[in-house]
């Protein structure tokens, strides 16, 4: 959910989306629910990611603290 939130900080999703992707989530029961989330949403959802870089984060190495 934060990630959504940060998306809807940063404009880019619309209030409109972020409601409908944060009550998709909430009344999903299983990662495999949510994954059935209408189409559009995902688009919505995937644009952001890649304005925001998320794929690049979640490939990154782990910092290794020393």
């Amino acid at each position: 959910m934060k990630t959504i939130d940060e998306m809807l900080h940063l404009d880019l999703l619309t209030h409109e989306q972020h409601l409908q992707i944060s009550r998709w989530i909430d009344a999903a029961s299983t990662p495999e629910a949510i994954l059935q989330m209408p189409a559009p949403l995902w688009q919505a959802v995937e644009r952001a990611s890649q304005v925001m870089g998320v794929d690049k984060d979640l490939l990154r190495p782990p910092a290794m603290e020393a």
